[in-house]
Formats: C-alpha cells, sequence, structure tokens
C-alpha cells in the first residue's frame, strides 16, 4: 500500500480536508498505515496534480482556507487499478527483533524491561482493537465494505495477538517474565 492509494481510500469514503484526513488517518487507517501531516499535505498537492483529485470550490475565497478535496474519475480509475493488482509480502523490518539478535551477540542487559514494555504497548492495542470490534462489528449481518473493513481490523486483532503471545513467551523462555 502506498500513501496516494490510502488518501484516494479514504477521500472516496469522504471528501475530506487535510487536516480531518489527518484526523481520520490517526483514528483508521493510521493503524495500519501511518503518515505525518506534511506527508498527508504534500501527497494531496501531488495527487491534485496528477488530477486524480481537486480541491472543492469554497463559498468565501480566503488566505489560509482550508481545502475540502474529493476524487476525480481518474483518481477512481487509479485506486481500481491498483486495487486490482498484485504485490508480494513485505519482509519483517522489526527493531525489537534485530536488538534480540543483537542481544544474544553482545548480552542482553536491560532486554527484559525492554520485552515487557512492548507486550504492554501490545496489549493495550489488542485491547483498542477489541473494543472496536465490539463497538463497530457485533452485527452479524454486516454489508460487504463493512465485512471488508471489519477483515482489515481482524489483521490488527490477530497481529496483536501473535505479538502478545510471542513477547509473553519470549519473557518465559528468557525467565524474565
Amino acid at each position: 500500500m502506498s500513501l496516494p492509494h490510502a488518501i484516494l481510500t479514504a477521500l472516496l469514503e469522504k471528501p475530506s480536508s487535510g487536516l480531518e484526513l489527518t484526523r481520520r488517518f490517526d483514528k483508521s487507517i493510521g493503524y495500519f498505515w501511518s503518515a505525518t501531516h506534511q506527508q498527508i499535505y504534500r501527497e494531496l498537492g501531488r495527487l491534485e496534480q496528477a488530477g486524480h483529485i481537486r480541491a472543492l470550490p469554497s463559498g468565501q475565497p480566503a488566505r489560509g482556507q482550508r481545502k475540502e478535496y474529493e476524487v476525480l474519475p481518474a483518481g477512481r480509475t487509479e485506486l481500481a487499478s491498483w486495487v486490482a493488482g498484485r504485490e508480494d509480502p513485505k519482509p519483517v523490518r522489526d527493531p525489537l527483533l534485530l536488538r534480540m539478535r543483537a542481544a544474544a551477540v553482545v548480552g542482553s542487559p536491560g532486554l527484559g524491561d525492554e520485552l515487557r514494555r512492548h507486550l504492554e504497548l501490545h496489549r493495550r492495542q489488542l485491547a483498542e482493537y477489541t473494543g472496536i470490534e465490539e463497538r463497530d462489528f457485533s452485527d452479524p449481518d454486516l454489508a460487504e465494505q463493512d465485512r471488508m473493513r471489519h477483515l482489515v481490523l481482524r489483521a490488527g486483532i490477530d497481529l496483536e495477538t501473535f505479538w502478545t503471545t510471542w513477547l509473553a513467551r519470549a519473557l518465559s523462555e528468557l525467565g524474565e517474565e
């Protein structure tokens, strides 16, 4: 996934300003594809220049007024083409795993504290995801769009479940529980 496709997706769900997109990234898309405020604004400019989005006409012209963007047909076509494409899975690049590999060579003082900290962070994220699932996806008769959104959330739940299980095992095997 790339930032332009994340932005196109968000704008097709709801035309928004850059600030609104940033807030929505923090609350939903950001769980699996993060972007800074500056990255979002830069990409909005590129998408507008490419003819994929446009700023909606404003009622009152004013300097510094926020622009609200919508996706143009070319942007929808680009997103649909990207959805239909192929992409190989990316290898895992996790600094904690690298840190553990290094600790095997140089020793592991303090590693237990870091593993416990990560375990707590993953437990909190898992609790947040399961709360969202209970709140937003408890209806067994979800529309297809909502079933897809739920599957994305389930991926997050399953990943957090993996990390909490793995970190607990690592702490146990290292005698750090």
